[in-house]
């Protein structure tokens, strides 16, 4: 990457979390300053199916001509972004814990996304659980496939065809609607763009490591 581009991540994020605490939002019933949430967890998920995508992307890049690289990248955008969809929970439940009055509240759109990410840890536990790497990588991107084709409805369309609480899940509206004015606006869209970029960053320092690992092993073996 860039060094301009992870600057402007950093930069980006600094903003976000500097507007995100202080700058003034919407006063809403029950929501109150618990809005700010907006920031953070729903950028999360942004940069969590961004992610996904960019690993389903070389999953099948890889199973058209298989290679190292490309499996590596498979692992390491899964790998990131499946932190960021722990963190997006992990702010959803922040969110939910004062909106709704409990952390985890059952709603379809917490299940849903729960069943998401436990589906990529089961990309994680097929991957440990084979020995062969050509079986391993050409097995898990298949499986990768899968998991991005569960996870879409899992958590963008089975809510809104529920009875969820969700903010734009199951007839309720989305924050966009009723209370997203151009002051959080000018937040929001700078910390998507921000989480992102960071997602990208991370994932790119994994890949470099993961090849100057195998490199080293190579080195080791022709010794």
């Amino acid at each position: 990457m860039k060094n301009w581009v992870k600057i402007l991540g950093i930069c980006l994020l600094l903003y976000v979390h500097t507007a995100g605490l202080l700058a003034e939002v919407p006063r809403l019933n029950i929501l109150n300053e618990t809005i700010r949430a907006l920031y953070f967890h729903v950028p999360m998920w942004f940069g969590m199916t961004f992610l996904f995508t960019m690993s389903v992307y070389y999953a099948i890049l890889y199973l058209r001509n298989p290679s190292p690289e490309l499996d590596r990248k498979v692992l390491e955008y899964a790998n990131v972004g499946t932190v960021f969809g722990v963190l997006g929970i992990l702010t959803g439940m922040l969110w939910a814990n004062y909106t709704w009055g409990s952390p985890w509240h059952g709603d379809p759109k917490q299940n849903g996304a729960a069943i998401a990410l436990l589906v990529y840890l089961a990309y994680f536990v097929l991957r440990g659980s084979l020995d062969n790497q050509e079986q391993r990588a050409r097995l898990s991107a298949v499986y990768n496939i899968f998991a991005f084709a569960a996870m879409v409805p899992l958590i963008f369309v089975i809510p809104r065809m529920t009875s969820s609480m969700h903010p734009g899940s199951g007839g309720n509206p989305g924050f966009n609607v009723y209370e997203l004015d151009y002051r959080m606006r000018m937040v929001f869209y700078p910390a998507v763009a921000g989480w992102i970029l960071i997602g990208l960053w991370i994932t790119n320092v994994r890949i470099r490591l993961k090849n100057v690992e195998e490199a080293i092993i190579e080195l080791e073996d022709e010794k």
